[in-house]
This record gives structure tokens, sequence and C-alpha cells, in this order.
């Protein structure tokens, strides 16, 4: 027995058959990779349709990743105090996302967070065997208030380092569902690391569909929930992924912007469904970091979240009402 999410808006176009021929194709991105099923149109073949979805990653990577030392974001970094820094439409774009959801979130998504990453051992430098001392967490510059993004530059107040980890993966699959789209490429389903985007259906006219990760040793009495995930993006952060053991105690890969450390009792897994993987994924993140008040802001905001807590007597499912609406 499963539950079944489906959109609540889905046309006659978007919803039909169409001819083409099967493609099942992937490649390295991000330290990841990409994957992809499709229906190519007649005449359009693999290489092509590997070339839009690599070239829109490549272009992530070489605008936004903190591992790559002549990116945009790596060149911000390093950028004088007082340097607006010119930077290409698509950093522009993920760079306003972040702000505005940094607001938004009252700071629990904060894309200034580069230094602490990279004391926690998240960053290109590797793990670290112990947690970083005091001193060390109080010197870090972090924090998103003081950059400003004006006409495609943006402004390095000093210091501030950014991590778009959070976010630019999301992107990453939005620009490449931009791409294949741009080729003709109507029906599919898009991956890179976990944060999927569905367009269109199979061939046979089914949707796209997706079960919900759970942690691995999640048991729990509601049966899995499969997303039919037609113009649909899903995105899961979960506490067992990318974690590292120092002293006894296990700690998140996702940083509490207000402590400078791992968030402390994060929800095991938050999975949130929108039009937009960009925002799917940032979302995650900063519900992820509200914690307790997560279920509210979603709640506020309509965001489609499904949420589940670890608990003294095993794992509680929790889902925010939009999330109920799409449940079949």
């Amino acid at each position: 027995m499963v539950r079944v999410a489906v959109p609540l808006h889905v046309t006659r176009e978007t919803a039909r058959p169409r001819e083409g021929r099967a493609v099942r194709l992937s490649g390295p991105t991000m330290g990841v990779s990409w994957t992809l099923q499709a229906l190519a149109p007649s005449g359009l073949g693999d290489e092509a349709i590997r070339e839009a979805v690599q070239g829109a990653c490549d272009r992530v990577v070489a605008q936004m990743s903190d591992w790559e030392p002549e990116s945009d974001l790596s060149r911000f970094n390093v950028a004088p105090a007082g340097t607006w820094v010119a930077i290409p439409p698509e950093f522009a774009t993920v760079a306003r996302a972040a702000l505005d959801l940094a607001e938004a979130s009252g700071g629990a998504f904060d894309p200034g967070l580069g230094d602490l990453v990279r004391l926690w051992g998240f960053g290109p430098a590797g793990p670290v065997d112990e947690p970083p001392g005091a001193a060390d967490l109080a010197a870090a510059r972090a924090g998103w208030r003081d950059l400003r993004l004006e006409d495609g530059r943006l402004l390095q107040p000093g210091g501030v380092r950014l991590d778009l980890s959070g976010i630019a993966k999301g992107y990453g699959v939005d620009l490449a569902a931009e791409a294949l789209t741009a080729l003709g490429v109507r029906d599919y389903l898009l991956e890179i690391g976990g944060e999927l985007r569905g367009g269109g259906v199979k061939a046979n006219g089914e949707p796209w569909w997706v079960q919900v990760e759970r942690p691995p040793e999640a048991r729990l009495d509601e049966p899995p929930v499969l997303i039919a995930l037609h113009e649909l993006s899903v995105a899961t952060s979960g506490d067992w992924r990318r974690t590292f053991t120092a002293q006894g105690r296990r700690y998140s890969h996702t940083l509490h912007p207000l402590h400078r450390a791992p968030v402390a009792e994060p929800p095991a897994a938050v999975t949130v469904l929108h039009e937009g993987c960009m925002q799917a994924d940032a979302l995650c993140t900063a519900l992820t970091v509200l914690g307790p008040d997560a279920e509210a802001f979603a709640a506020r905001r309509d965001v489609a979240a499904l949420f589940l807590w670890r608990t003294p007597d095993g794992f509680e499912e929790r889902m925010t009402p939009a999330f109920q609406r799409l449940l079949a």
C-alpha cells in the first residue's frame, strides 16, 4: 500500500503521451551526478541532449562552485572589502533567490556561511577530525545581511565567503530542464544528486513516479508516499547524510547561522514539493534550520512540505496543509 501525491493543476497538453524515443543519460557534476530519463523527438540525438544538460551543469559549477578556485563565486570570495563584483545572470538569479529567502526566513537560510562551512569540514578543504574551537568560530566572518545585489553586481562587504551549496544544485536542475525544453524535450525526469524535476509524462501516459525518501532506519505505520512528478520538483534534506562523528557525537552538515554550529536537533527528513527545484532545494535547508518553527513557517507560506521527526518513541510524520492537498 502507498499514498499518492499528485499535482493540483494538470492540463491535457502536458499530461498526454507524446511520440519519441526513450533516452537514458547521465554525467558527472557538483561532486555527484546527473541522470536523465526522457522522450526525445525524432532526429534529436543523444549527444545533443547530453551536451545541453552537461553544459547547464558546467555553467553552474563555473559560476557558483566554492570548490573551483576560478569560479565567479571564488572570485567574489577573495575580492577586497567594498568591491562591487560583476556576476553572470545565472549567478545573479541564484543570489537574489538566496537573499530573498534569507530575509523571509529570518536568516535560517544564509548564503554567507562559507567560512563556517570550511571550519566544520564541509567545504573544499575536506572533513575535520574534531569540532572547531570557540575562538575560531567567533572570528569567522559570516552572515548575509551586509550583502547587496544591484544591476548584476554583488557587493563584497569584506571577508564574507558565499556558500550556495543549499540552492545551486536545485538551480542546476532547473537550468538543465530549460535547456531540454529549448531542444523540444518536454517529457523528462531529471535528477542531480537527489534533487528531481519532472516534465510531461512517460510514453505510456503515466507520470514520473518518485518515492519520498526516508532514513534507512525509519519504521513508520504510514505507507510510503509516491509523487507524480508532473511539472513539479522535489528535494529532500536528511540528518543521516553527510554527517561526521567527533568525540562521540554525530554532527549534521546543515549549519545553524545563529549558533555557528550544525543544527542540534534537525528534522530527520524534510521533503519539499515546488514548481522550481531551486526553491525546493533552498526551502529544505531553511526548514531544517528552523526546526520546531519550520512547520508554522511552511504553512504560512503555503509550502508543500513533509516532515519526519525523531521522537523517544520512534519516528513521527507530519505534513503541511499544502502537502495534504496533494494526496489523492
